[in-house]
C-alpha cells in the first residue's frame, strides 16, 4: 500500500536511520539500516527494498526508530538481531557471549580437515573449549556426522545460549554443553580433536577496542592476560594428555607474532607437525599441532 501524504514511508524512515547511525561513526550506517528495518518487517533483507515507498505502520515504526537508537548507541547489530550467521548456520546471539567471526570459520574449516575419518562405526569426539555461543561446536558437528562434541565454557550464561543453538539446530543429541572450567572440561576424556577459540588480547588492548566489542562483549571471552597467552598456556600444557595420539590441537589467535609464538609454544610443549594458517584476509592467525 503507498503511502498518504504525510505518512511515513519505508524510504524516509531508512533515510534517516542512514543518517543517524553515519552520525554515530558507524561505517557500515546503510547496510546496519536496511538489515533492522528488515527484522521488524520479519522479512528478508532483499524483500525489504523492494517497496520503499510503502507506508510504515506506526507501530513498526516505532520498533525500528528504538532498534535505530540501540544501533547508534554501539550496541552490536547482531546482538539487536539476536542472530548471527555461521557456516550457513543461524546462531543466537546475545550480550553473554561473543558474536561469532567469520574468521573463526577458517578455524573450523581447518579442524575438520584435520579430523581422522570415523573408526570402526564408533563416533569422533572432539572438545570445543570456550564455546561461547556454541559457534564451533555446532559448525563440527552439523558438518560431521560421525563426531560428537563436547562444548565447554566457564560461564553459565554462555552455557544457556550455547545449549539453545544446539536445541535449535537439531544437534542436542551430539553436542553436549557442560559449564566447566579448563581442567573439568578435559576430565578423563580422550579426543580425537580439541579446537578452541579462547581469549588471546593483551589485557591493555581490550579498552582501546571499538564500543560494540569494548562495551557490550564479554571481556571474560576476550582478556587473556598481560600479553594475551595466559589461557592458550594453559590449554596447550592441559590438554596434551587429553587427545589421542595424532590428534589435532587447533588454536584461534591474535595473529602475526602472536601466531609465531603460540607455534612456539606447542613446540616446546612437544607437540608435533606444528603448522600455522591464514585466516580470510592474509593474516597467520591459526595454529595447530598435534599430540
Amino acid at each position: 500500500m503507498r503511502a498518504a501524504p504525510g505518512t511515513p514511508t519505508r524510504r524516509a524512515e531508512l533515510a534517516a536511520a542512514v543518517e543517524l547511525l553515519s552520525a554515530a561513526g558507524i561505517p557500515t550506517a546503510r547496510v546496519d539500516a536496511e538489515w533492522l528495518l528488515a527484522a521488524v518487517l520479519g522479512v528478508g533483507r532483499f524483500q525489504a527494498q523492494l517497496d520503499l515507498d510503502r507506508a510504515l505502520p506506526a507501530p513498526v515504526a516505532t520498533r525500528y526508530a528504538t532498534a535505530v537508537r540501540r544501533r547508534a548507541r554501539r550496541e552490536p547489530l547482531q546482538q539487536i538481531l539476536g542472530w548471527e550467521a555461521f557456516r550457513g548456520l543461524r546462531l543466537r546471539v546475545t550480550a553473554d557471549v561473543l558474536v561469532p567471526r567469520p574468521e573463526t570459520e577458517t578455524l573450523v574449516e581447518w579442524a575438520l580437515g584435520l579430523l581422522p575419518a570415523r573408526r570402526d562405526g564408533v563416533r569422533l569426539r572432539a572438545l570445543d573449549l570456550g564455546t561461547g555461543s556454541g559457534a564451533i561446536a555446532c559448525a563440527l558437528a552439523a558438518e560431521r556426522g560421525d563426531v560428537e562434541v563436547i562444548a565447554s565454557d566457564v560461564s553459565q550464561a554462555a552455557a544457556v545460549v550455547a545449549r539453545e543453538n544446539a536445541r535449535r539446530l537439531g544437534l542436542a543429541g551430539r553436542v553436549r554443553v557442560v559449564v566447566a572450567d579448563l581442567a573439568g572440561a578435559l576430565g578423563r576424556a580422550r579426543a580425537d580433536l580439541i579446537v578452541s577459540n579462547p581469549p588471546y588480547l593483551p589485557s591493555v588492548l581490550v579498552g582501546g577496542l571499538e564500543p560494540e566489542i569494548r562495551c557490550h562483549e564479554p571481556r571474560l571471552a576476550l582478556d587473556g592476560g598481560d600479553d594475551g597467552l595466559a589461557v592458550i598456556r594453559q590449554i596447550v600444557v592441559s590438554t596434551r594428555e587429553a587427545l589421542r595420539p595424532s590428534a589435532p590441537l587447533v588454536l584461534e589467535t591474535a595473529g602475526g607474532d602472536q601466531a609465531d609464538a603460540v607455534a612456539g609454544i606447542l613446540r616446546a610443549a612437544g607437540f608435533g607437525s606444528v603448522a600455522v594458517r591464514a585466516d580470510l584476509a592474509g593474516v597467520d592467525r591459526f595454529v595447530a599441532g598435534r599430540a
